[in-house]
């Protein structure tokens, strides 16, 4: 009896430690992060945005259940990441979660709220069946409501909910002025830049005119691909903008190639020789790339034509960056015909490299010629690690602060318009907004941007090594195995010569 009272008393005090820590851990959430980005720890920035909301922001998450454990997962760190964003805001926050396939009443609401659903593959029973499934939420504040329309597995999951929370909560835009009248892709070019900077700035396209206050609306201005000479009066007028504080993102092209000719030229529009003047010089060559992206080169054999993938130096795939916020996340870039930076001002402006080229690399002078057949070898990347995106900052023109985030590559953001249209690597777009973000934006949402982790390139080894490698795969298994049965025989020769000795027991 004595012994029934004793448990009975531990499982009582067991049972009321369970419901304490369940009372606590309602209260306080703690999780470890040991991920490389540290995606599940709140940034700073989101904690100043959750601490300083003007009214409660209610989160209606519109998920499926019953989803592959892939998928589900997405579900689940949604749900963590809101429950922080509750404790963070001292309740300012709340949400709920609803299953649209519940019902079709619900799946309407959801649909109608502007949350839509994807076509999953689901394995029940050795088969694979295709189902709805809802990943999505819409977040509202006062009279004003913001929605995620699909929270894609893996991606920057934090970054999405806070900058739409603090879309609803800034009443005022900044503005970001896109440079026309020099050549320039218009703003309809740029879809994916454009669909990432409108959740958190006002973009206008903007032409100079002698008005030469006109740029100082703008937080940032973005000189993107121009092709057409600057005249001198819109140079004094960058420069006025800079000396008034402002900041400039230039994305130039020095040289362009042809491929339908095969040739490659030089592009002079008076904006390098301006910024050569402040210190930032954009060479006249074309940077080449043991680490480089394909080209479809059209080949004949006989009646039957075929189009082949080979390696193009001249466009070069970037993973080597400077520990900065422009590139924090960064994994591949891809430029098309870009060239190298070089600096020869002095120490009173802050100059920093934040993009360079592997350690195969090697320019060409322009003009040149592309010879698309070309047998590359190492003797043609002599150099390594060119810069092809700085930035300067510091007293540029004037007494004002101001900055300036140069890329050797005019069109590596724009997708083109209509048929001639296309997506472009989602770091390419990221190397942009982060840019402008980083020159316009103090809030430090830019850090939140590429958490979520899209790329993981394999080094690049030269071809004895990998030869090495695939055979040492190959034969070394074998080998063991052949030592291993060695090892066992002469094992069992020493047993059964022990066997025969006199005296064996």
């Amino acid at each position: 009896m004595k012994n029934q009272k004793t448990i009975v008393y531990y499982l009582l005090i067991v049972i009321a430690v369970l419901v304490l820590l369940n009372i606590i851990s309602d209260k306080l959430f703690l999780r470890l992060d040991f991920t490389e980005d540290h995606r599940y720890t709140l940034s700073d920035a989101t904690k100043d945005i959750l601490r300083n909301l003007p009214e409660p922001v209610t989160v209606t998450a519109y998920f499926s259940e019953n989803l592959p454990p892939d998928v589900a997962k997405t579900r689940r760190d949604f749900k963590d990441l809101l429950v922080e964003y509750s404790n963070v805001s001292k309740g300012m926050l709340v949400y709920e979660f609803i299953n649209p396939n519940k019902d079709e009443q619900k799946e309407m609401e959801a649909a109608q709220a502007g949350v839509q659903p994807v076509i999953i593959n689901v394995r029940e029973k050795d088969q694979v069946k295709q189902q709805k499934a809802f990943l999505g939420a819409v977040i509202q504040m006062g009279e004003e409501s913001d929605v995620i329309p699909f929270m894609q597995p893996g991606t920057a999951m934090e970054y999405a909910l806070s900058s739409s929370i603090k879309k609803l909560s800034v009443s005022d835009k900044p503005k970001i002025g896109l440079l026309q009248g020099n050549g320039e892709p218009a703003l309809s070019a740029f879809q994916q830049v454009y669909s990432s900077l409108s959740v958190l700035y006002n973009i206008e396209e903007v032409t100079l005119n002698d008005t030469s206050e006109q740029l100082l609306k703008y937080k940032t201005v973005a000189l993107v691909d121009p092709r057409d000479s600057f005249p001198d009066y819109q140079l004094k007028q960058l420069d006025n903008y800079l000396a008034q504080g402002g900041n400039l993102f230039i994305a130039m092209n020095r040289v362009k190639g042809d491929l339908n000719n095969a040739s490659g030229t030089t592009i002079n529009t008076g904006l390098e020789t301006w910024l050569s003047n402040k210190g930032l010089v954009v060479e006249n060559n074309f940077v080449i790339d043991a680490k480089c992206a394909s080209v479809g080169v059209r080949q004949q054999k006989g009646f039957f034509s075929f189009t082949s993938q080979v390696q193009f130096p001249y466009i070069p795939i970037i993973s080597d960056f400077a520990d900065h916020p422009i590139t924090k996340g960064l994994e591949a870039v891809i430029l098309q015909f870009a060239s190298s930076i070089n600096y020869i001002g002095d120490t009173s402006l802050t100059y920093l490299p934040i993009a360079f080229t592997s350690e195969k690399t090697g320019t060409q002078s322009s003009p040149t010629y592309f010879d698309i057949s070309k047998k590359w070898n190492a003797t043609d990347f002599p150099l390594s690690h060119q810069t092809v995106a700085a930035v300067l900052s510091g007293k540029i023109t004037g007494n004002a602060e101001s900055k300036i985030v140069l890329v050797s590559d005019g069109n590596f953001p724009v997708n083109g318009e209509g048929r001639q249209g296309n997506q472009i690597q989602e770091d390419n777009v990221n190397l942009m907004v982060n840019s402008i973000d980083w020159l316009s934006d103090d809030t430090g949402l830019i850090e939140l941007r590429t958490k979520g982790i899209s790329s993981r390139p394999l080094d690049q080894i030269e071809d004895g090594k990998k030869t090495f490698l695939k055979y040492l795969n190959f034969l070394l298994p074998i080998l063991l195995i052949i030592i291993y049965g060695f090892i066992r025989m002469q094992l069992n020769r020493s047993k059964r010569v022990k066997r025969m000795e006199e005296g064996y027991v």
